[in-house]
């Protein structure tokens, strides 16, 4: 499966004129997203789109031209509009379930962003949304590769991303997931307490079986259920063994540490499997933390083909990787959820 276009809107500054170097700052513990002027959608649509829909139409569209539509569409979000569902909620209190607005329902559902791609591009093709919390991205991505399986001459546009939104920031505020002490991202890695910095965003990928002209190969993905760190190591180790890669071929592990205490072990263990073979990269203090991460992850590996071209802040260690291609992202999401996702870079 190859990936030929990425698009990302993120809280730094990743649409249109990538800057990898300059990090934008939290506020409140939050990284919002940077919305651009969304040229590609129409004035009288946009007003009515909640954030969600705009920061995944948005992205989507820059890699769609009426010459060469995608077979389908395939969304990853855990959350979708979940603020325009609370506003909905809302208002049949407010009306007494009298005369609501419809607009705030229709684009409150996780679908309408892939919904509105379609309706907008239109796309009649494959249309589905994967709603699995901090795998919702994964699924996706394995939804598509069997698609591929089954179409080896289709094309498919392949997304992830959720929004923060003031109710399901609350949650996992009172949940714990986010830090109560005021925190920067950019000293997020350096934090000995629980929780992280909330982000939002939205990646976009367009994917086929065509190696030529391709950017990356995603070679095989994986994913687990569990707490226990022991079965979190047999399953690398297995992911390993089944795709015939050692530690040595690991040129840049991308990981998904978000500076809260309680995850780290998860990353240690993966971190000292590889040991000082293959450079690391974290980069949820420039995203921050959200169930879909991995999607901003997998585009940010595409980005560089070389470690040296990446900015220093993303490093947190640097190997000799010459004449290695593989890149393996590790997430684990509220140390419950794991994935594995291996990219091979094509371009060197």
């Amino acid at each position: 499966m190859y990936i030929h276009k990425t698009s990302c809107i993120s809280a730094q500054n990743t649409f249109s004129d990538i800057d990898l170097e300059t990090i934008n700052q939290s506020e409140n513990n939050v990284l919002k997203v940077r919305e651009p002027k969304y040229e590609g959608i129409p004035a009288g649509i946009l007003r009515r789109m909640g954030k969600a829909v705009r920061i995944g139409v948005g992205s989507a569209l820059p890699l769609i031209s009426s010459e060469r539509k995608p077979d389908g569409i395939v969304i990853g979000t855990a959350n979708g509009g979940m603020e325009d569902c609370i506003k909905f909620l809302n208002q049949i209190v407010q009306y007494e379930e009298g005369t609501l607005t419809p607009t705030n329902f229709v684009q409150s559902t996780p679908n309408a962003i892939a919904g509105q791609i379609g309706l907008i591009s239109a796309n009649h093709g494959y249309n589905i949304t994967h709603v699995h919390r901090g795998l919702a991205f994964e699924n996706a991505l394995l939804d598509v590769k069997m698609l591929l399986l089954e179409n080896p001459n289709a094309e498919y546009l392949l997304g992830g991303l959720d929004e923060i939104s003031d109710y399901n920031y609350n949650i996992e505020y009172l949940a714990g997931w986010y830090k109560k002490e005021a925190a920067s991202n950019i000293d997020l890695y350096s934090s000995q307490t629980i929780g992280s910095i909330a982000g939002e965003g939205s990646a976009m990928f367009i994917v086929n079986n065509n190696p030529s002209d391709a950017q990356a190969n995603i070679v095989d993905l994986t994913s687990l259920h569990s707490n226990n760190i022991e079965d979190v190591k047999t399953w690398f180790i297995a992911f390993l063994e089944k795709n015939n890669v050692t530690v040595e071929d690991i040129a840049v592990l991308i990981s998904g540490e978000n500076g809260d205490v309680r995850l780290h072990d998860y990353y240690a263990l993966i971190e000292n499997i590889l040991k000082s073979n293959s450079s690391i990269v974290h980069y949820k203090h420039f995203s921050g933390e959200y169930p879909t991460t991995t999607a901003f992850a997998l585009w940010l590996a595409i980005q560089t083909s070389n470690i040296d071209s990446l900015p220093t802040h993303f490093i947190k260690q640097k190997a000799n990787t010459t004449n290695k291609n593989l890149c393996l992202l590790y997430n684990t999401y509220k140390g419950s959820q794991h994935s594995l996702i291996l990219v091979n870079d094509i371009r060197k």
